[in-house]
């Protein structure tokens, strides 16, 4: 019988929705209840690629947009390695943010189609569980540091939004939308309960592979 794997586990949303603390509490309730599991960030600024797209992000340079969607997927590809051994070793795999981010952005720019978007990650893991923080970005504005960051603002935040319920219409891909706008304890609880079902759920099947 084959070694029971990690759930990979998305968080998606507009920014300031929660999903960095909530993957931070979920992660550590996963690790309290037995469970082995690390947390990922996308963007991973730490790496060479990672620290160009910080530099984008913070305005201090500027790249063409094909150029920086690009850039977001590379280093989204240079942790496909870890990840897929982190999850073959029973590990569970949150990610704060992924290829679903980096399509919504984008393709909020106008000028971008979803599917132009999608190719450079056809092929990344595929997640398990998308969970979908769901806040309007009138909202997501009031939260703390908002307007930080080139893409905080909340007329693009609408289009990325919108961008995301497209991304949600696919089938083939386990959505499950929250209520941001919950108390944190709350969403934790809700969060922490639809985790470990799929978790159990997906245990001894195959990682598939995103949009193939």
């Amino acid at each position: 019988m084959a070694a029971r794997r990690g759930a990979l586990i998305a968080l998606e949303g507009v920014d300031r929705a929660g999903k960095s603390t909530q993957g931070r509490r979920l992660v550590q309730a996963l690790r309290d209840a037995g469970h082995r599991a690390d947390l990922l960030r996308f963007p991973d600024r730490s790496t060479e690629i990672g620290q160009l797209i910080s530099s984008y992000l913070g305005r201090e340079k500027n790249l063409e947009d094909h150029t920086i969607h690009l850039l977001f997927s590379a280093n989204r590809w240079e942790h496909v390695p870890m990840m897929k051994e982190k999850l073959h070793q029973g590990i569970t795999v949150v990610v704060d943010r992924y290829a679903f981010s980096g399509v919504a952005f984008t393709s909020a720019k106008g000028n971008f189609g979803l599917e132009w978007c999608k190719q450079p990650d056809v092929g990344l893991p595929k997640p398990d569980l998308i969970l979908f923080l769901q806040l309007n970005p009138e909202a997501a504005a009031e939260r703390g540091d908002f307007g930080h960051e080139r893409y905080e603002t909340s007329s693009f935040q609408e289009k990325v939004l919108q961008s995301f319920y497209c991304l949600m219409e696919d089938k083939s891909l386990n959505w499950k939308t929250v209520d941001a706008s919950k108390s944190i304890e709350d969403l934790h609880r809700e969060i922490k309960s639809i985790a470990k079902e799929t978790m159990e759920e997906v245990q001894n099947k195959p990682l598939g592979e995103l949009w193939k």
